[in-house]
């Protein structure tokens, strides 16, 4: 079928599309002014949230996730808002609600449900695509309702919003007041246990190196070298004393007694060789000379024997010093690394009760914030601009109506003289001889033309 046969089947069928045409917007015309007329009015609100973690505290942007606004207009679309909105409104007092709600068949919801399920099959959500915006449309046949609904709408998801957002932080504030009761006992305990473990071990002082039994140790260990130094060179000189009757000791030979009897004795021996020298053993002088000499012998050695002694004596005095503040330096000793000990665990106990005192004073923090943040009347929805009553219904549309009319029942028409030469196939032309037949057109008679004399007229053409 070309262009020219399916005009010429329009033209054949022109009454019959025509008729369905005229139908087709009869009809459409007949519902539009039978429809109630519907009012849709639309409210917009504007998002500046700014979301906080309620434990952590840190400040994020939830506008530039992809599905904030998709979430924010599923909460407009939630039971809860239409429920405040029912509440708000108090829709459940009103008789005719109270009828409706009786005819219809609501099985187990409650007329609150019922009412909110009704309002959010006509109220529609849309959120923009480059801003913050949110558009809240509630459709109605009453103007008057439609703006109060749509704003009942708004303000409910404000109030919505706003719990949804209260509510973590009331919980966190909770907790943390919770956590601050457990931190406090927790920092007033390592507080009691830090004094009495100073006042058991009688410290005041964690620093050792203002201590004075750390001072007292560095003094003894000072004299305790001393004393070894000291004991060390009296022994010496001990030895030295004892060996060879003392004539090789320095003390021994420094002392004045003994170079004196020394001095006394080499003068006494040299008179005595002379004395031998010139008189007999038995002569008095000699006798004399020979007395002298062993007198100041023994002389020498009893004053040797007694200083030697008393060198030993100085060493034993001296060994037993060293012994008195060795002994004095190990119970020092003793007593600092047993003092030591108490400090560490005493600086144990301060670190705990730092890290308490932090940990309280944090959480304190912490609560103090979400508490007053738990507090806040203050919503980060605003309205941007309140529903009115439109003053042209949104619906039926008469002319949009008729115009899809005249296209719907133009293309049916259509398809109805279609289906009508489908199934009565007739010769428009003489194009569908020679097709169909495949014999020559020798002439084609055509109808006259209106306003002529009705005769027929015949033109010859050229055979195919």
């Amino acid at each position: 079928m070309n262009l020219s046969q399916f005009i010429l089947i329009l033209q054949a069928h022109r009454k019959v599309i025509l008729l369905i045409l005229s139908i087709t917007v009869v009809v459409a015309l007949a519902v539009s002014l039978v429809l109630p007329k519907q009012y849709k009015a639309t409210s917009s609100v504007v998002l500046n949230y700014k979301a906080s973690d309620p434990v952590t505290g840190l400040v994020v942007a939830p506008q530039a996730l992809p599905g904030f606004m998709p979430t924010q207009v599923a909460i407009i679309n939630s039971p809860s808002v239409a429920l405040g909105v029912v509440d708000s409104l108090k829709l459940v007092d009103q008789q005719e609600v109270k009828d409706a709600y009786a005819e219809d068949d609501h099985g187990d919801l409650d007329i609150r449900n019922w009412l909110a399920g009704l309002l959010l099959k006509k109220m529609d959500a849309v959120a923009s695509k480059e801003s913050s915006v949110i558009d809240i449309t509630f459709k109605a046949t009453d103007p008057q309702f439609a703006a109060l609904v749509a704003n009942a709408f708004a303000t409910s998801y404000q109030r919505v919003s706003m719990q949804l957002k209260l509510d973590p932080t009331r919980k966190a504030s909770s907790y943390f007041n919770d956590q601050v009761k457990v931190l406090r006992d927790a920092y007033e305990q390592a507080q009691v246990k830090l004094s009495k473990y100073q006042e058991e071990h009688g410290i005041t002082n964690i620093d050792n190196r203002t201590d004075v039994e750390t001072n007292r140790l560095n003094d003894l260990s000072t004299q305790l070298v001393m004393a070894q130094a000291a004991m060390s060179e009296a022994q010496s000189r001990r030895r030295q004393a004892t060996i060879g009757g003392g004539t090789e000791s320095p003390d021994v030979n420094a002392n004045p007694l003994v170079q004196t009897l020394k001095t006394n004795l080499a003068a006494s021996e040299a008179r005595f060789e002379q004395v031998s020298k010139r008189l007999g053993v038995n002569h008095p002088d000699y006798l004399a000379a020979k007395a002298e000499r062993d007198g100041l012998r023994a002389q020498l050695s009893a004053a040797t024997a007694s200083i030697s002694s008393s060198v030993g004596t100085n060493a034993t005095i001296l060994a037993k010093r060293e012994a008195e503040i060795r002994a004095e330096f190990e119970a020092q000793k003793r007593k600092v690394l047993e003092m030591n000990r108490t400090r560490d665990e005493l600086a144990v106990l301060s670190r705990e009760l730092d890290s308490a005192q932090r940990a309280y004073e944090l959480t304190s923090q912490r609560f103090a914030q979400t508490n007053l943040e738990g507090q806040s009347n203050q919503s980060d929805i605003s309205l941007l601009s309140a529903a009115v009553p439109p003053a042209q219904p949104s619906s039926p549309r008469i002319v949009v109506n008729l115009i899809l009319a005249i296209f719907v029942g133009g293309i049916l028409g259509v398809m109805a003289a279609v289906g009508l030469e489908m199934a009565n196939r007739r010769v428009r032309s003489e194009h569908d001889l020679v097709d169909e037949l495949g014999l020559p057109v020798l002439g084609v008679i055509t109808r006259p033309l209106a306003g002529q004399r009705r005769r027929f007229w015949f033109s010859r053409t050229k055979p195919v």
